[in-house]
């Protein structure tokens, strides 16, 4: 990754790209995880994540609400019950070279304090390319089996688990899930990766060919849509394993070593990877990577890198967690693979916000197994041969219609065309002219100064937005509507029946014969039609944080939501502040600022769509027929500083900063990087400057490290 090409990017570049990442990486997370249909490999899907991680830090006030690193898996499919995790199933940073692993244990010395000479082991793995899942026992007996979903709710395939469970693989005298387990603890949550052997792949396909059936693109797909049928005959007669590596919720630890847990993990039944293996720092974990690099196309089944874990738990639990990722782990990933392809046409998406995407269809070409057959052109600047700065990229090489390109195979996302073959352009291609008008609508599509991005000007009369906005509105982090998904809310856009999302919840009373509307189109009947009417009126109590997302606002995102929603804790509170902050009133738009993590950017969006207007009376339509609850403080149990808003300034000498803001929201305190009127709790060490004279002056409790250690000692 070219870090000095980011260090290189202004505040406006990066905004763009950020945003361009955003809505491509979310994309692929939907066809991968949501649909077991990758088109293209993980490292171009990584490389896009690293891109947007290096962005991040480099411009931490641009970090996106809905930003890829907020981000995990895709949410659970309808057509199976839902399995909420006690403890989230999350996903890993990763690491592309050796010098990235280098930084990784430098990393965790300085969170830990640690000195460049002490002792630190760490556990690595082969990181197997198949599907996440997790199986809770309780005294020793398996009750439920569920994939990863979106990493706090999955989808409940107990049924398909156990046929897992019934089946003794060759070479093993026991099954890979054991039902019972005799010396478990109470609760035991066994995670770890479904997967099948090139053999039996191969067997599968020939046996798909003899049926007729549908070959499989490769064995990570097979095995996903195994585990995810909902017929358990159907999984019953694919050969599926599993491998255990971790755990979750847990009544008593297992060990207080990573390798002793896994260990003890293969005691109880389950079959461990056995080319896990301990290894003192960076030299060793990279001499474990070159070892099972070369050891990879003779295993059997496919990897695609190499897992390394803090081996001690106890610095595990120091280390904790950020939103979706444990600090204490990272990913080493192989590298990518290329191919070359015919691009037959450019198409243009307009999305939600209304910006235009460009998007490759490409000939059909399969790429290291798996077939890729669209391409994302990022923007106007990609297909003519610039980056974000106005750099030539690909020798200047302009991509055109009928051209033959390279394209990345890598990841969870659509791929990228990485260059074009000028030798096999047709003569007479013509220059790619990026619209200037919405290909939905119509309606003028502008790209302002220092936006990458066009925008559809149309709004609300833009068909294409108006979709994705009631698309994103039900979705399941939003309202979550059992019955109306994508496809349903498109075709109820389409008929009339739903133009903003206020419509879902007068579809009743509006259609007296609606009943007999939806019993005659296909895939319904008159049960169905019910049961989707009752679960619009149950939606009508939601809570706060789900109807703020649910709008749609741009930069205000999930992990934004709950922000915003935990500073204000109801909705009337939240309007009154952003009618005063829109009013110019400083106070509140200094109080939105305070907020840790809402920048300018994300405050300027927020108070836009609640100004008068069109979309403020959308909104206010729609809460017009809800009843929004309240938002809640973190329940701590003894936590002296739950529900409290805490600031640290200054140096601190015994934990670093990181972890003391970790620990902090972990105790249900929300941690801000200003002090204000609202602030409870200043932390002040060395050099604390003006944070702790504002502080002074506004009456403010203040305490030095040594009292926030003691504060918290014990919990």
């Amino acid at each position: 990754m070219d870090n000095k090409a980011v260090e290189a990017l202004t505040e406006a570049e990066a905004k763009a790209e950020l945003a361009q990442l955003a809505g491509a990486l979310a994309q692929a997370n939907i066809l991968y995880h949501g649909q077991d249909a990758p088109g293209i490999s993980d490292s171009e899907y990584d490389a896009l994540k690293q891109r947007n991680a290096l962005i991040e830090a480099r411009f931490p006030k641009l970090k996106r609400p809905d930003s890829p690193s907020e981000q995990v898996g895709a949410a659970p499919s309808e057509g199976f019950a839902k399995v909420t995790h006690v403890v989230r199933m999350l996903s890993l940073s990763n690491a592309f070279d050796g010098d990235d692993i280098i930084e990784f244990d430098e990393r965790i010395r300085r969170y830990l304090g640690l000195g460049d000479v002490a002792p630190l082991e760490y556990t690595a793995e082969p990181k197997i390319d198949g599907l996440s899942l997790s199986l809770r026992y309780e005294a020793g007996k398996l009750i439920h089996a569920a994939t990863r979903g979106d990493g706090a709710v999955g989808e409940n395939v107990t049924t398909n688990a156990r046929t897992i469970a019934e089946r003794v693989a060759e070479g093993r005298k026991l099954p890979d899930i054991p039902l019972l387990i005799d010396g478990a603890p109470d609760v035991l949550e066994v995670r770890g990766e479904v997967y099948m052997s090139h053999a039996d792949f191969a067997d599968l396909n020939t046996r798909q060919v003899a049926r007729s059936d549908k070959q499989f693109a490769n064995p990570r797909n097979a095995a996903a849509g195994s585990l995810r049928q909902l017929d358990s005959a159907v999984t019953r007669r694919r050969p599926l394993r599993f491998f255990a590596y971790a755990w979750g919720e847990l009544s008593a630890p297992l060990s207080d070593t990573q390798m002793g847990a896994i260990e003890r993990l293969n005691d109880f039944g389950f079959q461990i990877n056995p080319l896990t293996a301990l290894c003192d720092g960076p030299a060793g974990m990279l001499a474990h990577y070159d070892k099972i690099e070369q050891l990879r196309a003779a295993l059997g089944y496919d990897i695609d890198g190499v897992v390394y874990k803090v081996n001690d738990l106890s610095l595990q639990g120091r280390l904790g967690f950020r939103s979706t990722t444990p600090r204490w782990a990272i990913a080493h990933k192989f590298p990518a693979e290329l191919a070359w392809t015919h691009l037959e046409a450019i198409e243009i998406q307009v999305g939600r916000t209304g910006a235009l995407s460009p998007v490759a269809r490409l000939q059909p070409v399969t790429v290291g197994g798996v077939v890729v057959s669209n391409a994302t052109l990022h923007n106007q600047d990609y297909i003519t041969g610039l980056d974000s700065k106005g750099q030539e990229i690909r020798g200047g090489k302009d991509i055109r219609e009928g051209d033959w390109v390279q394209v990345y195979r890598a990841g969870d996302v659509i791929p990228k065309v990485a260059n074009v073959d000028l030798s096999k352009r047709p003569e007479g291609s013509a220059v790619y002219v990026f619209p200037d008008k919405c290909p939905e609508c119509g309606s003028p599509a502008i790209r302002e100064d220092g936006d990458a991005v066009h925008r559809c000007t149309g709004g609300l009369i833009c068909p294409a937005q108006a979709v994705e906005k009631l698309k994103h509105f039900v979705g399941r982090a939003a309202f979550d509507i059992e019955g109306l998904g994508a496809k349903q809310v498109e075709q109820f856009y389409l008929d009339g029946w739903v133009k903003e999302p206020s419509d879902i919840f007068t579809l009743g009373e509006r259609f007296s014969s609606g009943l007999q509307q939806l019993k005659n189109r296909e895939g319904w009947g008159e049960k169905s039609a019910n049961k989707l009417f009752q679960a619009i009126e149950e939606k009508r109590n939601i809570p706060f944080a789900r109807v703020l997302f649910s709008l749609g606002i741009r930069h205000v995102g999930e992990q934004a939501s709950n922000l915003i929603t935990r500073n204000y804790t109801s909705w009337p509170a939240l309007i009154t502040a952003m009618d005063a902050a829109a009013a110019c009133e400083g106070v509140e738009w200094d109080n939105l600022l305070g907020i840790d993590g809402v920048g300018d950017v994300m405050a300027r969006s927020l108070v836009m769509a609640f100004a008068p207007g069109p979309e403020r009376d959308s909104i206010d339509k729609l809460t017009g027929h809800l009843n929004i609850e309240d938002a809640e403080h973190p329940d701590i149990d003894g936590s002296p500083v739950a529900g409290k808003i805490v600031v640290f300034t200054g140096t601190l000498e015994k934990m670093t900063r990181a972890e003391a803001k970790a620990r902090a929201e972990a105790l249900g305190a929300k941690v801000s990087g200003s002090v204000s009127a609202k602030t409870d709790l200043l932390v002040a060490g060395p050099g604390a400057g003006s944070k702790a004279k504002k502080a002074a002056d506004l009456g403010i409790e203040t305490i030095d490290e040594d009292g926030w250690l003691q504060l918290i000692d014990g919990l």
